[in-house]
């Protein structure tokens, strides 16, 4: 029996990003379509991208976030994506060509996999009900390196988030962290 795919948006802390959230996974993990030519792999961003007003896709789970163009209004546009995003997940359009690998296991020193681990289980959970994506990238001299990917990427807010959220968390929790920097895109 088919289900029947409810689209519900979301607005997030980026004014430029909405979450589109549907009611089937549509992808284990996430993965991020910051422009029209990354997302050569995935079906379904590619349609997205043939809309003149988005300028990013960004999957996890259950949601889409879209990122618009600044020209672009959410009041013109929002409803023209529910309904795409719906007929797109009925038709089960793919998000990628290929099935993701499954996460590797956390690597490092003791320090690098309390890291990661912390910002798997606290941080990445919040990220994500915000539209967004983190990844660790390194930890060294004290500096933990994350990539904001989704929402996250370009979002007025994001810096306060790392600095007065995740810094302070992860120094609570790993006596040698003193600083976390995220990773231009």
């Amino acid at each position: 029996m088919a289900i029947n795919i409810n689209v519900y948006t979301e607005s997030t802390p980026n004014p430029a990003t909405m979450k589109f959230l549907v009611n089937k996974l549509l992808i284990n993990g996430s993965v991020d379509f910051p422009t029209k030519e990354s997302a050569e792999a995935s079906p379904f961003a590619k349609e997205l991208f043939k809309f003149n007003f988005v300028n990013g896709v960004f999957f996890a789970s259950n949601f889409v976030t879209i990122t618009k163009s600044e020209d672009a209004n959410w009041a013109d546009i929002e409803q023209i994506l529910k309904e795409f995003v719906k007929g797109a997940v009925e038709s089960e359009l793919k998000v990628q060509e290929k099935a993701q690998e499954e996460a590797p296991a956390f690597e490092g020193s003791e320090q690098e996999i309390k890291i990661q681990q912390i910002l798997h289980d606290y941080v990445r959970p919040a990220v994500e009900q915000d539209g967004g994506a983190i990844s660790y990238k390194s930890f060294e001299n004290g500096i933990v390196t994350v990539e904001l990917r989704g929402s996250c990427s370009g979002c007025p807010s994001s810096t306060y988030t790392l600095k007065a959220g995740i810094e302070n968390l992860l120094k609570r929790m790993v006596p040698e962290v003193q600083e976390v920097v995220s990773e231009a895109l």
